[in-house]
């Protein structure tokens, strides 16, 4: 019985001890997780600090200049202008403002600067009266509305988006028939804003716009045409538009060029225009001066009118009984005189004054009307002389070149050079400086065969020249032609 039950209290004892080391285990695991867990937070911790506190100084380096000028780590320095956080339209504060009124507004006229940058000349049209034109048009001005702090003056770039929700000058071309904005491949507009308020607004341009020509003097013409600025709503009070730097506002692109000018200058001026119902405005003037290349019109217009008014004279050394020939010849270049001069005017505006081109082309014209005019002339005169000689040798009452001695009178008909006999109804034929000539000699015999008296002889010569005009007309021609072009070339050349 005593055994049993030492037995059994040493069993409980056992069970108690073990129990007893079971929390001890325990107790220590706990500690030790507890104690490992913590000093990890605290490392982690402490790192995280470590970091933040080695960026704070050295963005306290940097503020205060310590950082080594060498290290491209430390070079940039921290601006609000390229912070990812903050919105382009906070910094502005565009909501803070009313950017409907102009900037300083009840007070002195803002002063907007303007410069352009010419990048072609695109078409110049004498039928429409214009020229096309592609240009950088960039405005300069102040609005202290969008200054903001910036610790190095570095300026935002904007697009066309943000134009629309703050002021810029109402720019508009005066007399431009079109004009349009590039938007490939985005809407070429660009703004840049400075911190001090400064703005810079750039936009690419093409416009057409009116030129009045005066084509008197066409081809041989020098035209000025002129680009004009102004604003559309404000006046001389609110808005003062200038060249920024005078002449050195406007620049041109090198390669520019025409395929019938040539670009002699471009110059720039300031004038003010009025308009009695709203008042007076600021307006800039871009003028260019343009010269017209003369080779095109040598080759199209002046040569071929030439070669005609030349091709009409060869009639003059062709045989006017050849009238298959020669009048051909005066029709054809008739007629192309009147295609050249209707090719001219094809392609010029209706004017009511008389061109240059006009002149010449319509006195070459008269020339070759003339060379036809002159042939008709010939024609007709040679059909009179035929007249007279056939009405003259039917009043002679022998034959030509036979004597009737029985006869009291004796007449005798003599035709130098050629017998008209052999001529046919044309007469005789042309040779240089001879002349035709028809001498009927009449001879009066008297007394008788037998009684030895000497007979008289009386002679009766009569000139008909029927082809001087011929001879005449080439040295005159030629001769007032060549005088008309040196009349010409010297007053518009």
């Amino acid at each position: 019985m005593l055994e049993s039950q030492s037995v059994w209290n040493l069993k409980i004892v056992d069970v108690f001890v073990t129990m007893r080391l079971e929390t001890l285990l325990v107790f220590v695991c706990v500690s030790v997780w507890s104690a490992t867990g913590h000093r990890s937070a605290h490392i982690t911790g402490h790192k995280v600090d470590t970091y933040k506190q080695s960026r704070f100084r050295r963005e306290t380096s940097v503020n205060g200049q310590s950082q080594k000028s060498g290290s491209p780590i430390f070079r940039r320095s921290p601006d609000m202008t390229k912070s990812p956080i903050t919105k382009s339209e906070q910094l502005l504060r565009i909501d803070d403002h009313d950017f409907t009124m102009r900037p300083a507004f009840g007070g002195p006229p803002i002063p907007v600067g303007v410069d352009v940058q010419v990048e072609s000349l695109d078409t110049i049209s004498e039928v429409d009266m214009d020229f096309t034109m592609t240009l950088y048009l960039r405005h300069y001005w102040k609005d202290e509305r969008l200054s903001f702090p910036s610790t190095n003056n570095q300026s935002m770039t904007f697009d066309s988006r943000l134009v629309k929700k703050i002021w810029v000058p109402d720019m508009f071309f005066v007399h431009s028939k079109r004009s349009f904005i590039h938007d490939t491949t985005t809407d070429n507009v660009m703004l840049r804003v400075y911190p001090d308020g400064n703005v810079l607004y750039s936009l690419r341009v093409t416009v057409t716009a009116m030129c009045n020509m005066d084509l008197s003097r066409f081809p041989l013409d020098t035209q000025t045409c002129s680009l004009e600025i102004e604003s559309y709503a404000y006046t001389d009070d609110d808005l003062m538009l200038y060249w920024k730097k005078g002449n050195e506002s406007l620049n041109t692109d090198e390669r520019i060029s025409l395929s019938q000018f040539r670009i002699l200058k471009f110059h720039t001026t300031t004038k003010l225009a009025f308009y009695s119902s709203t008042g007076w405005y600021n307006r800039l003037y871009i003028h260019f001066t343009l010269r017209r290349h003369i080779f095109f019109f040598l080759l199209q217009t002046y040569f071929p009118a030439t070669l005609m008014v030349m091709l009409s004279w060869v009639s003059f050394w062709i045989d006017r009984r050849a009238v298959p020939a020669r009048v051909p010849l005066g029709i054809t270049t008739v007629l192309t005189m009147s295609t050249i001069i209707t090719g001219v005017n094809a392609s010029m505006p209706r004017v009511s004054y008389i061109k240059a081109v006009d002149i010449y082309l319509w006195v070459s014209f008269v020339f070759v009307f003339l060379s036809v005019i002159e042939y008709a002339a010939v024609n007709y005169l040679t059909t009179v002389q035929e007249r007279r000689e056939r009405k003259l040798r039917n009043q002679l009452p022998c034959t030509c070149g036979i004597a009737n001695p029985e006869e009291d009178m004796m007449m005798t008909a003599c035709y130098s050079d050629v017998d008209p006999n052999t001529t046919g109804s044309y007469g005789m034929p042309e040779n240089g400086g001879r002349q035709e000539r028809i001498m009927a000699q009449l001879t009066l015999a008297k007394g008788q065969r037998t009684g030895g008296v000497k007979s008289t002889r009386g002679y009766v010569n009569i000139w008909i020249d029927t082809h001087a005009i011929d001879k005449y007309s080439r040295v005159i021609f030629p001769g007032a032609y060549t005088l008309f072009n040196i009349i010409y070339w010297s007053i518009y050349s």
